[in-house]
C-alpha cells in the first residue's frame, strides 16, 4: 500500500512557476514509476508527466514540454513537478500517481493522491 500526499499548489499570475511535491508514504518507493496528471473543470483527467522508478527516463504531455519539469528523491520518498512560464490553461487540480515497477506501460496507476490546485490568472 502507497499513500501519496500532494503539496505547493496555489493561485500564481501568467509567467510564474510553482513546484509541486509528492510525498509518498512505505519503504518501496522506488519500486514505482511515478507520474502527475491533472483535471481542469468540466474536463477529462490527462497525463502531465512520468518518471521511472530511478529517475533516468521521464515523459511530457506536449503541452507542457519545455516549461515543466519531473523529478524525484527516493531518499525523501517524493517525487516533484517543477512548472515554469505557467498559463491560465494550466489551471487544474494536479494529482501525483503511482504505478509498481515492471507495470506495462498504458496499464492503470494503483495509487492516487488527493490532489492540489493550481490556478493561474491572466
Amino acid at each position: 500500500q502507497v499513500q501519496l500526499v500532494e503539496s505547493g499548489g496555489g493561485l500564481v499570475q501568467t509567467g510564474a512557476s510553482l513546484r509541486l511535491s509528492c510525498a509518498a508514504s512505505g519503504r518501496t518507493f522506488s519500486r514505482y514509476g511515478m507520474a502527475w496528471f491533472r483535471q481542469a473543470p468540466g474536463k477529462e483527467r490527462e497525463f502531465v508527466a512520468a518518471i521511472n522508478w530511478s529517475g533516468g527516463s521521464t515523459s511530457y504531455a506536449d503541452s507542457v514540454k519545455g516549461r515543466f519539469t519531473i523529478s524525484r528523491d527516493n531518499a525523501k520518498n517524493t517525487v516533484y513537478l517543477q512548472m515554469n512560464s505557467l498559463k491560465p490553461e494550466d489551471t487544474a487540480v494536479y494529482y501525483c500517481a503511482a504505478r509498481a515497477l515492471g507495470a506495462p506501460s498504458g496499464s492503470p496507476w494503483d495509487y492516487w493522491g488527493q490532489g492540489t490546485q493550481v490556478a493561474v490568472s491572466s
